[in-house]
């Protein structure tokens, strides 16, 4: 493609396409263009695709169990796309989000992607971190499964783990609404430093690194010693590395850099009003605030 820079695809921040979307996605390839739609103005443009027009495919998810069982990694591989995987892994709080598969199965997934990609290609991402209050007014957090998580990516491979604190944004403060007495808890800048610093203690012992997502305010308070550091998403520097190629190594503005964002440039081809997500987690910022009709939809998806 001589000086020509290929795109990599993010799919995608704004819902889990390999949970829900993978036959879309495939046939949007197929059709060798997207449909891109504004998330502010739902104005659309068109992206066309090839394989040769793209770098690598950097897919989110919090539960790859349907990418894996219906084969979507060999038919992409086997298609000659490079795949990056950043795979959130939380705790078992079904009350936080409750269309997950159990835990084992999603730690038995993320064994399956490290026998199979390149362990460096996948990113595991404990986030958010949240506290939370209930009706008896215990503040209790999402950490219980931290060390059970840990072991099991750095028996797999993993080096790299991403981390935030819960935002409040206005969907979630009308979606907790409907649960009286349940309410987020945000800590004081000295409480998540004293985290941050208890896990990269434990994840350093494991040889697991530990990145901040958006979290500048906290990362700056850290000591000098700490090897905490701002994370990168979508990281095109290891992805060049790992694949060769020429793609763009340029800031992605249109994310949170203020907050401490090093995600690298990338198209995101998911939609929040096209393609919902269905894991129906408390704390999204993707989701609407309501609740209602989420039995309804899993079941006639």
């Amino acid at each position: 493609m001589g000086n020509t820079k290929q795109i990599v695809i993010s799919a995608s921040r704004r819902t889990d396409i390999p949970a829900f979307y993978m036959d879309w996605f495939m046939n949007q390839l197929e059709k060798g263009a997207f449909e891109l739609t504004n998330p502010y103005n739902r104005r659309v443009s068109i992206l066309p695709v090839s394989q040769d027009r793209i770098h690598s495919i950097v897919f989110w998810s919090k539960n790859f169990g349907p990418f894996i069982q219906k084969g979507f990694d060999k038919l992409l591989v086997s298609k000659g796309f490079n795949l990056f995987f950043n795979f959130t892994i939380n705790s078992r709080v079904p009350e936080l989000e409750p269309g997950l598969p159990t835990l084992t199965e999603r730690l038995d997934q993320l064994e399956y992607l490290s026998r199979n990609f390149n362990p460096q290609s996948i990113i595991w991402r404990f986030d958010p971190i949240c506290f939370y209050k209930k009706d008896n007014g215990d503040i209790i957090d999402n950490m219980n499964d931290f060390q059970i998580i840990s072991n099991t990516a750095a028996n797999t491979g993993i080096k790299r783990c991403v981390t935030s604190f819960m935002d409040t944004y206005p969907k979630i403060t009308k979606r907790l609404a409907s649960l009286p007495g349940f309410s987020f808890t945000e800590l004081p800048i000295q409480r998540k430093m004293d985290i941050l610093l208890t896990m990269e203690k434990q994840l350093s012992e494991k040889g697991i690194q530990l990145l901040t997502c958006c979290e500048k305010k906290v990362l700056e308070a850290l000591p000098e010693t700490t090897t905490i550091q701002k994370s990168a998403c979508i990281p095109n520097d290891l992805l060049m590395e790992m694949y060769g190629g020429n793609i763009s190594l340029q800031t992605d503005k249109g994310q949170r850099i203020k907050n401490g964002c090093g995600c690298k440039l990338s198209v995101d081809i998911g939609s929040y009003h096209l393609h919902p997500c269905y894991h129906n987690c408390l704390f999204c910022y993707a989701n609407p605030s309501s609740q209602k009709g989420y039995t309804h939809r899993r079941a006639n998806r």
